[in-house]
């Protein structure tokens, strides 16, 4: 593997795909929204966090929409960047599959890391729930058709997004191994099991840093005291 490294162009494309993710992923969508929207920054309403749910809650549906599609945009641009550079490096010690894959890890992961400490924002960013989704969406559409249902279930049954957004991240830990196994390596046999653990690694540190992010939701969860998703127009009728 060290060789993959001793190949100048390989570094230099390596570091270009992590920058340029990094560098997407700090474009906060929700504070540029919420700043067009209504001049305001997002991290001073509601519960502060820059993220999509706190748009929705405190601007509105559209605002909400609108961050939702710039924060999963983002990362998927991040991952198919990554995706190409990666496959173009000099090396015979991964497959082309594998490289791929790894490209896409690498770029969704940078994009995550800005999204959640953006350069341009003071490193004070959203909880990266939806570049996880988009993350998970574009490199294994399986993992996030299953992921999704266990989220929109448990959203269905409890109104509450932050317990559907915390089982959903541990969801995606474990149905990344079993699918990246059996599908990708037993069945397909195109990547090998040292890709199966580093990629179930990668979605365990990116899973577990949204699950992290949600710590004061988890103590209200604990308290009962986490508020149900109520857009801003329903508040207002009250």
């Amino acid at each position: 593997m060290l060789s993959l490294f001793t190949d100048v162009s390989n570094i230099v494309k390596l570091f270009a795909v992590m920058a340029v993710a990094y560098l997407l992923g700090s474009i906060d969508i929700a504070i540029v929204v919420t700043k067009i929207f209504t001049g305001k920054d997002i991290r001073t309403m509601g519960s502060g966090n820059a993220g999509f749910t706190n748009v929705m809650r405190s601007v509105g549906a559209a605002a909400g929409v609108i961050t939702f599609i710039g924060d999963f945009l983002k990362c998927v641009v991040s991952v198919l960047i990554g995706g190409f550079v990666m496959k173009t490096l000099n090396t015979d010690v991964f497959s082309q599959r594998e490289l791929w894959g790894y490209g896409e890890y690498i770029g969704g992961m940078c994009c995550f890391l800005g999204h959640i400490f953006p350069v341009y924002f003071k490193f004070k960013g959203g909880k990266g729930v939806v570049t996880l989704a988009a993350l998970t969406a574009v490199i294994n559409p399986i993992v996030f058709v299953i992921c999704f249902a266990v989220f929109a279930g448990v959203f269905l049954c409890t109104k509450i997004i932050s317990i559907s957004s915390i089982i959903g991240s541990i969801t995606v830990i474990a149905v990344t191994f079993l699918v990246t196994y059996f599908f990708n390596y037993k069945y397909q046999n195109v990547v090998s099991f040292d890709y199966v653990l580093a990629v179930t690694a990668i979605q365990f540190v990116i899973s577990g840093t949204v699950i992290i992010k949600h710590r004061a939701n988890i103590q209200r969860l604990l308290r009962g005291e986490e508020k149900k998703l109520v857009l801003k127009k329903k508040e207002q009728e009250k």
